[in-house]
């Protein structure tokens, strides 16, 4: 048991970074990294602790919040509008550490959907990757 004193304690996390690219995979130089959000479901947690969401800061890397992530299977999902979602699946256990690398396709202008004058709520599709989408807090 000497070993596990000299070793620090290290909660789960999930880190990593999100690249903007376009459609060649070749970096988006004019568009800034910051605010990129990355949503962490667990798939396996009750619902109230099911999903944690961050944002990138402007070198495009993110981490989850200190003592938020539990034991389990996660779905880390990064979003910006106008880029396709990009989604990992990752298994997180009580001292795990994973990093993920995203690169977000740009959609090209033609491939966009609109929505343009609805006759009702039926034709309004919205891509899930534009929408963040989370628990309200009691």
């Amino acid at each position: 048991m000497v070993l596990a004193a000299l070793l620090p304690a290290c909660a789960a996390k999930i880190h990593g970074t999100v690249q903007l690219v376009d459609a060649g995979a070749q970096p988006v130089a004019k568009e800034s990294l910051q605010g990129i959000v990355v949503n962490m479901i667990n798939t396996t947690a009750a619902v109230e602790q099911a999903s944690h969401a961050v944002t990138t800061n402007a070198d495009g890397k993110f981490e989850s919040a200190k003592d938020r992530l539990s034991p389990g299977t996660y779905k880390v999902e990064a979003s910006r509008i106008g880029y396709e979602t990009e989604t990992q699946t990752v298994e997180i256990s009580k001292h795990t550490q994973k990093k993920l690398e995203f690169k977000l396709r740009q959609i090209q202008e033609g491939k966009r959907r609109t929505i343009k004058g609805s006759k009702s709520d039926e034709d309004k599709i919205i891509n899930p990757g534009e929408v963040n989408i989370q628990a309200p807090t009691m």
